[in-house]
């Protein structure tokens, strides 16, 4: 079986980060392992409270795993402060980590800040460099960018200078812009758009962890990264549409429905 490493958050309610991945990694067929980085205290409302691991300890994590089992992908999500950044490009450079995707998690889905603003810079000059792909939505693309984007002319702009700081591909997710999810690939050379449609559900608590999950699993499993990035997305337009009511406020994705409706007939 595929092996696969998030290095992430934990949420409390079950939706994203950590459990989020987990859940998404054991549905498409790969056994997934973690390094948690911080811990909230979060549910379907929002953050109440987060409580960052020591980055040296999250180091550990990391080598721990990495020095008995084989990993063939791995994913970064929540990363919340500089020293916890730092230690993970050394970890990834240090392992020879080559397949990874950076989720650049910078805001809860409920408007919680989940990365400290000085910690950018330090995400775009540690990290992006050793990303085989890297999976900002727009408001994430707009900080790594520095400056807006309201169309798909600023999409490609932006993709563009992402790709210039040092990732092979750059995968950024358009569902803030418009009626359709359309998301935008640029791999250096050549755009790829992504389009699905834009499902009508408040049930979205993990869409970026499940998508970035997804993307890792298949990596993970020796596909192409044009072929693992479609799939993905292919994978998320299911989990969200079979997103349910949990609790009081915004419900997660189904990442196990999903692989259900992925599976070959």
């Amino acid at each position: 079986m595929p092996n696969a490493l998030t290095i992430a958050g934990s949420d409390s309610g079950g939706g994203a980060g950590i459990q989020a991945d987990l859940k998404t990694f054991a549905a498409l067929g790969v056994f997934g392992t973690s390094a948690i980085t911080s811990v909230t205290a979060q549910n379907t409302v929002g953050v109440q409270g987060v409580y960052d691991l020591p980055a040296k300890f999250v180091g550990r994590q990391i080598d721990s795993v990495l020095e008995d089992i084989v990993i063939d992908a791995a994913k970064t999500g929540m990363l919340s402060n500089a020293a916890i950044i730092e230690v993970v490009a050394e970890k990834v450079a240090a392992h020879r980590i080559t397949r990874l995707v950076v989720d650049p998690v910078m805001v809860a889905k409920g408007g919680a800040p989940l990365l400290q603003r000085g910690a950018v810079k330090t995400l775009i000059e540690r990290l992006l460099p050793l990303a085989l792909v890297v999976t900002p939505n727009v408001p994430e693309a707009e900080v790594l960018w520095g400056q807006r984007i309201v169309g798909f002319a600023e999409m490609r702009e932006a993709a563009q200078r992402i790709h210039g700081l040092g990732p092979r591909y750059v995968v950024l997710k358009g569902g803030h812009l418009g009626i359709r999810a359309i998301d935008l690939v640029y791999d250096g050379s050549t755009f790829t758009m992504l389009d699905a449609e834009r499902i009508d559900t408040p049930h979205t608590h993990g869409t970026g962890c499940v998508f970035s999950a997804a993307m890792t699993a298949e990596l993970a499993k020796g596909s192409p990264v044009p072929e693992a990035i479609a799939t993905a997305k292919r994978f998320i337009t299911s989990a969200i549409r079979h997103g349910f009511q949990l609790g009081k406020g915004i419900g997660p994705t189904d990442p196990m429905t999903a692989a259900q409706d992925l599976a070959p007939s």
